[in-house]
């Protein structure tokens, strides 16, 4: 089989080495890859937002299977137009991927199918945001209704603080564009949980859970990031919790897309809220996550090619899933700055030295390859992931081979995993 995935990040990284792991392919293609792909792949250029550019790669590639890695192509409907050339894809339409591209759209449906989520109001201007937020208790979540890449989401401990935001939105003071919806929502108090499971549109497989940490500071302090570290045990939840997560709210979620006339094929990624009241959707994701999906596959111990084609053939219910026991842990080496403003092109050193540490891998999400090194290029540079049979012997890995790493400006959160920890230890 030849493969074809559109994306340059740490989770596209982490699907072309698993990818390259089944006996069945025989060429991987990236497009547009990083710096890290290149040893496993072969690049192609093109511009995640240029819808014309990537149908063009992938007419000219005919590979067997394209997996299409970040949400901004999926929105603007390439797997449509790759259906419509007739290329087995990977992926949800555009109009079911708007459980990700559209806010408002996600909430509407989880309340429309009966699913459990945070109260909340979909806002058209100002005006409307003021009158909603009379009814919202601080702290209160203001949300952009379109992508922002992990930035569109605002915490407000007073409604004055939420009226702000709302209206940052709106303006386009916040995220440089005017929002022409925006959401408000109650806040969830509890712990957040990465629950993915694959969708062939009728049938939906749990991947094993994970947990992120998504701020950028110690102890969950300071604003959001992407995402700086994740880990995945069983332990995170219960098997009759994951059983719960599945009847109340996966496959009601993939079961009303059908009955919308959106069958939704691909992975959906369930941002859970671990709340007194039970398991919360804080939002959909349409696409693997970054960083989950490093720690999920090197726990995986069975064909991923082999699922992800088995999902778009609609025959998910034949494919059984195996996985390594034990735990993953993941901790991102990013620029310093991120996510604010930061330099690029600094060089990469100590990257061979882990390459020999078994049972670790380092995936990279911003590297560029120039002149036989390796140079940062984005805000979050690397990936450095390590499986074992505990949690604390994962952390140590991933932490012993971080130590060999350099580059200038280099900062990663050295707590990552220390919810589960510190629940151990009591």
């Amino acid at each position: 089989m030849k493969i074809l995935i559109f994306g340059s990040g740490g989770r596209e990284h982490a699907l072309a080495w698993a990818a390259k792991k089944s006996a069945r392919v025989t060429e991987l293609v990236c497009a547009p890859g990083n710096g890290g792909m290149a040893a496993l792949a072969r690049l192609v250029p093109v511009s995640l937002s240029d819808l014309d550019g990537m149908i063009q790669v992938a007419v000219a590639e005919q590979a067997d299977l394209t997996i299409v890695g970040p949400e901004l192509p999926l929105s603007l409907g390439l797997v449509d137009a790759l259906q419509l050339r007739g290329l087995k894809v990977f992926g949800p339409t555009k109009a079911a991927a708007m459980l990700e591209s559209s806010k408002s759209f996600a909430k509407r449906f989880l309340q429309r199918h009966q699913i459990p989520t945070a109260n909340y109001a979909v806002c058209t201007s100002p005006q409307d945001a003021e009158k909603a937020i009379e009814f919202f208790h601080a702290p209160i979540v203001v949300k952009a209704d379109g992508l922002a890449a992990g930035k569109g989401v605002v915490i407000c401990q007073s409604r004055r603080a939420a009226l702000e935001a709302a209206h940052g939105l709106f303006t386009g003071k916040l995220l440089g564009s005017q929002e022409q919806q925006v959401v408000i929502e109650e806040f969830l108090q509890g712990e957040e949980v990465s629950f993915l499971c694959l969708s062939d549109g009728q049938h939906v497989t749990p991947l094993v859970p994970a947990q992120d940490h998504k701020r950028i500071g110690e102890g969950d302090t300071g604003p959001n990031t992407g995402g700086m570290g994740v880990y995945s045990t069983d332990a995170i939840l219960e098997r009759e919790m994951q059983e719960w997560v599945m009847h109340h709210i996966a496959r009601p979620a993939i079961r009303g897309m059908a009955a919308e006339e959106n069958p939704f094929v691909g992975v959906l990624y369930i941002g859970l809220m671990m709340t007194a009241r039970g398991p919360q959707v804080l939002e959909f994701n349409v696409r693997f996550g970054d960083p989950e999906t490093q720690a999920i596959v090197m726990r995986l111990d069975s064909d991923l090619v082999e699922a992800l084609e088995a999902c778009v053939d609609g025959r998910l219910s034949d494919t059984e899933f195996k996985w390594k026991p034990g735990a993953s842990a993941c901790v991102i080496a990013s620029s310093g700055g991120y996510p604010g403003s930061y330099q690029t092109g600094f060089e990469i050193t100590g990257l061979d030295e882990v390459a020999k540490m078994p049972e670790v891998q380092v995936f990279h999400s911003g590297t560029a390859f120039s002149n036989g090194k390796v140079l940062t290029s984005g805000g979050r540079v690397l990936g450095i992931t390590a499986t074992a049979a505990t949690l604390n012997e994962a952390l140590d890995k991933a932490y012993e081979a971080i130590g060999k790493i350099q580059f200038e400006g280099m900062y990663f959160r050295r707590d990552i995993g220390h919810r589960a920890l510190n629940k151990t230890a009591s």
